[in-house]
């Protein structure tokens, strides 16, 4: 036998067996004999190593998921057993109804087969999911191993491609005679009027399950109507409808009545709540005999709200939806699927339909709330996020309901919707901290973007609903902290309308939660921006509703100064008017006076001067007012009692002069809005 080559004495010296068990012996005896000193250094730089490698770890980690919505993760694994578009045409032998039924809520047996060898095929099942898991792990640990994988699984491939290229030299004259056998195979059924009606007459008059059977058989088709098959060897039999009429009156009729054609069948009764309906259908004697009817039903009207585009078909459809919704419930996978598309359509609908698709997630998370609140909030949240990437004028009014709506579906359970709260501004502090520290340009363009002010503005009104109520003090000191982060964090006049945005965010969770938020430096701040000449030209129309960043030719124009001047008077008109029949206003009104004086003083231009003349004098008006009548009072500021019942008779009343100007300046402004969103189509 010859001498080895070098690659083969360099394989045989890393691999072979006995030479393997030659260095462990080696390794175990050099371990024994090292000193204490070099153990001791060893062990330190192991630990000095593992340290460093954790950082680096937790560093790209925290760049990686500093995205709004990594901080919730969803579980789909209900889906899997349930993917396929339909179960199938149902077989219109009425005898064979029983022998089909099954009781596996999970629908194992429907993916792997017949009802005897269900235990066994779940057994299968299980020992594959295990075996799966231990491969992934096995791949994250050894990146050699997945390379080998990867090149066995090209080279099966390669086999695979032969095999297809060998079956693609078939002749012509065999394929033509295997799908001529594949068509004759096939019964064809045309779906006429006259049958579908006579089929509900016979389900509504006699309950006739045979004729049920041929109306699912039927509405299924008419699901799946104008979508082709997906399996050309199906040799179940084909319904085709015959004509558009057909096709309404198999649809209608289903989505009317079959709800109450099977609560017929199983003899459930219209009242009650619909937990104890569920309850009621398990423990029903007949359920599994007409399982399969109902799941037929219900899989057709999911494939139809996604294939569906004619508004009206998929308002009513959801409506019927959400009479079923007892029945949905018995079928877990199908239900998260019907979730995805409820929620898919209440953030891309519009009006009525995402008012129908909201509904049906509400009343799942209100009657089902420990089984389905953290699937609809997780869902929502996220499909929320992902609608405010891109923000045009036409699209606010929609946000403001996605929004809102939201904040109406975590009011439902607040101690869950406080915790996810309080995980969601965590990651916008997160993200904020990022910034301030790297003080990257990325870093700025997360933190100044429509997906995070959006969050924001999401946990404000959040906060705001239910700070009366429930004890929301440490989400309301969290995103008080973060809105003034981000003012501070981007002061240039170029982002005024992400500043306006943060004031306006203070003050209304001020308003809401009666706690004093400091805004008048923020504001002040707005009247020192340096910009061009006074008295500078018109610039083109900006929409501010859908920007958080102003061009810079915008900032020499005439516009920019003077939203920037009535800007500043309409965010502190409010900030005084929440405060303006408080006991101490003489005091929190006495900077920002002498910064407006100063700003009056200074300026030239006549229509800045009168309106900032205006604002001064009716502050000053309204702090001799607060000071006579706080010179008249007896009680310390300690008695906090009498503090606060200071002046709310005059605040209830609203006649108050500083009262009146607030709500002058705010109809200035509205009618200024819609002046501006004339100029941008949608902006209603």
């Amino acid at each position: 036998m010859g001498k080895l080559g070098r690659k083969a004495r360099k394989f045989a010296k890393k691999n072979l067996q006995s030479v393997l068990k030659r260095k462990r012996k080696l390794k175990s005896t050099f371990k024994k004999r090292a000193s204490k000193k070099n153990e001791q250094d060893a062990n330190e730089d192991q630990i000095e190593d593992a340290a460093k490698l954790s950082n680096v770890r937790k560093t790209k980690g925290e760049l990686e998921d500093a995205s709004l919505d990594a901080v919730f993760k969803e579980d789909d694994s209900d889906l899997v057993g349930d993917d396929s578009d339909s179960d199938g045409y149902l077989s219109e032998d009425s005898s064979l109804h029983v022998a089909q039924c099954d009781s596996d809520d999970n629908d194992l047996e429907d993916k792997y087969g017949g009802t005897a060898l269900s235990v066994q095929n779940k057994e299968i099942y299980v020992e594959l999911t295990k075996k799966t898991k231990r491969l992934n792990k096995m791949k994250e640990k050894d990146p050699e191993f997945s390379k080998f994988l990867e090149n066995y699984d090209k080279k099966l491939g390669e086999l695979r491609n032969k095999a297809y290229a060998d079956e693609d030299e078939m002749s012509d004259d065999d394929m033509q005679l295997s799908n001529g056998d594949i068509a004759n195979n096939k019964e064809i059924k045309l779906l006429s009027t006259s049958a579908v009606n006579s089929w509900c007459q016979l389900v509504t008059e006699q309950q006739s399950v045979s004729a049920l059977t041929s109306l699912l058989n039927g509405y299924r088709s008419a699901c799946h109507y104008g979508v082709e098959s997906s399996n050309a060897l199906d040799a179940d039999p084909c319904h085709t409808i015959q004509d558009s009429e057909t096709f309404c009156t198999i649809l209608m009729f289903m989505l009317n009545e079959a709800d109450n054609l099977f609560r017929g069948l199983l003899g459930i009764k219209s009242s009650g709540s619909r937990k104890e309906k569920v309850e009621e259908v398990k423990n029903s004697s007949k359920w599994n005999t007409f399982k399969p009817l109902i799941k037929s039903y219900l899989r057709s009207t999911l494939f139809l709200l996604n294939q569906a585009t004619d508004v009206e078909i998929l308002t009513f459809s959801l409506a019927r939806v959400r009479a079923s919704m007892t029945f949905f419930v018995l079928f877990p996978s199908l239900l998260r699927r019907l979730i995805k598309i409820a929620v898919h359509l209440w953030a891309t609908g519009g009006g009525t339909l995402s008012s129908y698709a909201f509904l049906i997630i509400r009343d799942l998370a209100s009657v089902f709330s420990s089984d389905f609140f953290d699937t609809c909030f997780v869902k929502t949240y996220k499909s929320f996020i992902g609608h405010c990437q891109f923000v045009e004028p036409v699209q606010l009014k929609h946000i403001e309901y996605l929004r809102n709506s939201f904040v109406e579906l975590c009011s439902i359970d607040m101690q869950k919707s406080s915790s996810k709260a309080m995980v969601s501004i965590c990651q916008l502090g997160k993200i904020l901290h990022q910034g301030l520290q790297t003080k990257k340009k990325e870093a700025f363009k997360n933190i100044c973007s429509w997906q995070y002010t959006s969050c924001i503005d999401l946990w404000v009104s959040f906060i705001s609903a239910n700070i009366r109520d429930y004890d929301l003090q440490p989400l309301l000191s969290m995103i008080i902290q973060i809105i003034n982060g981000v003012a501070i964090l981007f002061p240039g006049p170029r982002y005024l309308p992400l500043r306006i945005k943060c004031v306006q965010w203070l003050n209304h969770l001020s308003s809401s939660s009666g706690i004093f938020i400091p805004v008048a430096s923020l504001v002040l701040d707005i009247l020192e921006y340096k910009i061009g000449k006074e008295g500078g030209k018109s610039g083109k129309a900006c929409s501010f509703s859908t920007s958080t960043k102003l061009p810079k030719h915008w900032l020499k124009s005439r516009n920019f100064q003077e939203l920037c001047v009535l800007s500043a008077i309409e965010l502190l008109s409010e900030h005084f008017a929440q405060w303006s029949h408080h006991i101490s206003f003489p005091d929190l009104a006495t900077i920002p006076l002498i910064c407006l004086r100063k700003f009056h003083e200074t300026t030239t231009i006549e229509n800045f001067r009168r309106p900032v003349k205006r604002l001064i004098d009716q502050v000053e008006q309204n702090v001799q007012f607060v000071q006579k009548k706080r010179d008249e009072v007896a009680f310390s500021p300690k008695d906090r009692q009498s503090v606060e019942s200071f002046l709310q008779l005059e605040k209830f009343s609203g006649n108050t002069p500083f009262t009146q100007y607030y709500k002058s300046i705010m109809e200035k402004a509205a009618a200024r809005n819609m002046v501006t969103n004339t100029k941008f189509p949608g902006a209603e």
